[in-house]
């Protein structure tokens, strides 16, 4: 490359689709952290340019993305929002030598199956089911816990980990099942969850349908308590469940909101009329790290950023981030929120 190219970097996330609002937020993240980094300067004296990929949140679509990313020629990437889509790109970032940096994909094979070439400051499924399954057993152990998933990659592992975690620990759950995805009526699982009288209902799933869920509820007169997991970060859920969403439960890393570091980025994003909730943050930390071992490693080679990424701390506006050699993040921080009145607050760190 010449001295004033541009750095290619691809995102691809569900730019079209139910999750669309997740890809709002990689985007605006990404875009945000591309257009600061060169306002500084970019990197070895290059500008990095974004181009955008839609995987549409699910699995053949994304294997098509990352197959068309390898195709022109890009070789870093960042990015999948879900799961099922993250994994199974994932053999052909291996495969054509392209390295991704994921801020929200969490499903354990993403690295775990993988080698060098993929990494993530996303928090592993397993460690949100973890945390789930902890505030369960502390505030609802005697109580009617019901679990359900939606059967995705990321649902049916967070429904499972919570399992485990409560019957190793003497708790039973009144019911474990599945619903599909993408329906409109869940009055009859509604019902169900009513006549077992649950106490609590730990859904994995997306809050398209959580949020269709609890208002059906509620519309039931059943006031039962909801916790999920990370999807349940965005506004779009307010829209769909209405004042049902009130009281929802679900964990997330730490309110990155509210880090000194942040507030320049997040009053940028304000002030272009984007709110930086759920993982917009997150993405805008990916894209510095990817820039930070570019210029650690002084090459803008995929093998060599790759081999590098491993090695380094890298400084980012929502956290310090070493990884291990998997390719996760060392010492990961969650959170539990509750949505109140229109807002995520934390009930419990």
């Amino acid at each position: 490359m010449h001295a004033h190219a541009d750095i290619p970097i691809a995102l691809i996330a569900p730019l079209t689709g139910h999750y669309a609002v997740f890809g709002d937020q990689l985007c605006h993240g990404a875009e945000q952290a591309v257009s600061d980094i060169n306002a500084a300067g970019g990197v070895l004296g290059q500008k990095l340019a974004i181009k955008k990929y839609d995987d549409g949140c699910d699995p053949k679509e994304a294997v098509n993305a990352a197959n068309k990313i390898a195709g022109d020629g890009l070789r870093l990437a960042v990015g999948h929002f879900c799961s099922g889509a993250g994994v199974a790109a994932m053999p052909v970032y291996m495969e054509e030598k392209i390295l991704m940096v994921s801020p929200s994909v969490g499903h354990p094979k993403f690295t775990e199956d993988s080698d060098t070439y993929i990494a993530r400051i996303a928090l592993r499924i397993n460690v949100q089911g973890d945390r789930i399954a902890a505030y369960l057993l502390k505030h609802f152990k005697d109580k009617r816990i019901a679990i359900l998933n939606d059967k995705s990659a990321y649902g049916a592992l967070l429904s499972s980990v919570v399992q485990k975690d409560l019957n190793a620990a003497g708790a039973k759950e009144i019911l474990y099942d599945s619903y599909t995805a993408g329906e409109k009526d869940y009055t009859a699982l509604a019902t169900r969850l009513k006549d077992m009288k649950a106490d609590i209902v730990m859904i994995g799933g997306y809050h398209s349908e959580i949020g269709l869920l609890a208002a059906q509820m509620r519309a039931q007169g059943n006031q039962a308590k909801i916790i999920g997991g990370t999807s349940l970060m965005t506004r779009e859920l307010l829209s769909i469940a209405g004042k049902a969403a009130e009281g929802i439960l679900l964990v997330f890393g730490p309110d990155m909101r509210k880090k000194k570091s942040a507030a320049d980025v997040i009053a940028k994003l304000r002030k272009g009329g984007f709110e930086p909730e759920g993982y917009t943050l997150y993405s805008y930390a990916a894209v510095q790290v990817m820039a930070e071992a570019i210029k650690q490693t002084q090459s803008t080679d995929a093998k060599t950023v790759a081999m590098g990424l491993r090695k380094g701390t890298y400084h980012t506006i929502i956290d310090d981030f070493t990884f291990d050699a998997t390719g996760d993040i060392k010492y990961p921080k969650m959170a539990v929120y509750h949505w109140h009145n229109g807002q995520y607050e934390v009930v419990e760190e």
